[in-house]
């Protein structure tokens, strides 16, 4: 027997796939389990009030970490923060390792991030034609060439006008399949066709329409309208556009380069002109850097400068680390982050998970990625990331579900994670591995293995 299988739509589930929002009800109180988030009550409560601000527009140029122990949900919060936002505010997540491995300077690589947090909303009102079709003629050149020409009925509920066709316009009809009673609009500047539906006058009719098929009214009025149309970019897309011989298109191959100072200056004017115009808003967003301590002492002095410029965006940061060494210094300092910065940041801390935290997160997780699974699995789950790590136990559900596939399990049981826990281990057994057996390993440092072992201790007290 031959089975065939269509994937029409394939979703791959990350580590934070689950997360939609941060949770939180209409009077920024956290809900217990909302929106994929659970717990960290008093940091999502602060995010947001963050968010608040940055949607009313109170807030630019700010600093926020967020600081708390691995697996603490950290990132979590910055993700459900990107949601809440939505499309229309410009949100930038990097980690902060990323800087030094892009082929230009560091400071330009950080300008390059913060201009793609801000946004421009350009307002441009365009003419256009929007109306039901009410026939389409089209006359091709007797001589066999491929000229074309013809003409379009429209109409409104008021007026019906015919309109000569072009070799533009009839491709663009062409290609978004036009017909009779269909409703369109046609920019009048640019010749794009735009088909909003048929029209409901046509519901009666005994066409083969599909179910996805939708129906509006006749527009009502004159034919020809003026539109106000709202395009955001960021900062940095119309550096780009500006400063490269292919325009746009650069965009799309990525090599972007380094950006000369007088091209973003010439920019900066301009687009303080739109605003005193009213032809154009800015729109402060999100640079949101992980493991913000692996920036070095240059990265930092840039970050405090940027953040007094008047088209600074909303700088979230979060680190894992207790007091350690600036990079690029022998000072040591909370988060590895200098003073100065620290003092001007809004620090929102993150606790560990209470144990009923952690099974909610794993139900949920089990939930996301489609594994049924039985309590008991999930009581054993909950007790390895107590005594390991969450983010170990979380690992472990797509290799217990293989596992139980293989003996034909209708779920996962408890035989199941035990399996997966034999064969995979955490941090803390494979330090003790690496202690019993130091003599058989290569370029064994065995005093340098444990200084680092006290460090992390220290760094997590």
């Amino acid at each position: 027997m031959n089975t065939k299988t269509n994937l029409t739509h394939v979703e791959r589930v990350g580590a934070h796939s689950h997360i939609r929002g941060l949770g939180l009800d209409g009077e920024l109180n956290p809900r217990k389990v909302s929106e994929g988030m659970v717990g960290q009550g008093k940091a999502r409560k602060a995010a947001g009030l963050i968010l608040e601000m940055i949607k009313q527009g109170q807030i630019a140029g700010r600093a926020i970490l967020i600081a708390g122990e691995p697996g603490t949900g950290k990132t979590a919060i910055a993700m459900a923060m990107a949601q809440e936002l939505g499309k229309d505010t410009p949100f930038t997540m990097l980690a902060a390792s990323e800087i030094f491995s892009l082929e230009m300077s560091k400071t330009e690589a950080l300008t390059q991030a913060f201009r793609r947090s801000i946004g421009v909303k350009i307002n441009e009102e365009t003419e256009i034609i929007e109306g039901e079709v009410v026939e389409i003629q089209i006359d091709r050149a007797m001589d066999g060439s491929e000229g074309k020409s013809g003409k379009i009925t429209m109409k409104t509920t008021d007026m019906e006008t015919v309109y000569e066709l072009g070799q533009k316009l009839i491709d663009a009809l062409q290609k978004e399949k036009v017909q009779a009673k269909d409703i369109i609009t046609i920019d009048k500047v640019s010749g794009k066709v735009t088909r909003l539906g048929r029209s409901l006058a046509s519901t009666g009719d005994y066409d083969a329409m599909g179910s996805n098929t939708n129906y509006v009214r006749t527009p009502e009025g004159e034919l020809q309208k003026h539109k106000e149309v709202v395009h955001t970019v960021s900062l940095h897309e119309i550096d780009v556009i500006n400063s490269r011989q292919q325009g746009f298109l650069a965009l799309f191959s990525g090599d972007t380069g380094e950006i000369k100072p007088e091209v973003r200056e010439q920019i900066d004017t301009k687009v303080a002109e739109w605003r005193e115009e009213g032809k154009a808003e800015m729109q402060p967003g999100v640079l949101f850097i992980d493991e913000v301590h692996m920036l070095d002492i240059e990265c930092f002095s840039f970050l405090n400068r940027a953040l007094e410029s008047d088209m600074a965006p909303i700088l979230v940061m979060a680190s894992n680390r207790g007091h350690t060494k600036i990079r690029g210094t022998d000072f040591t300092s909370p988060h590895g982050m200098p003073i100065d910065l620290l003092d001007r940041t809004l620090i929102i801390s993150t606790e560990p998970y209470s144990k009923e935290d952690l099974a909610t997160i794993i139900d949920l997780r089990c939930t996301e990625e489609d594994v049924e699974m039985d309590d008991s699995a999930k009581q054993l789950l909950t007790m390895v990331a107590e005594s390991t790590s969450l983010r170990y136990a979380i690992q472990m559900i797509t290799a217990s579900a293989l596992v139980a596939s293989k003996r034909k399990a209708p779920e996962v049981g408890m035989e199941d994670v035990r399996r997966v826990y034999e064969l995979f281990v955490d941090v803390k057994r494979s330090s003790q591995f690496l202690t019993d057996y130091q003599g058989q390993f290569m370029f064994n440092d065995t005093n340098n293995a444990v200084e680092s072992e006290d460090a992390m201790k220290d760094d997590n007290n």
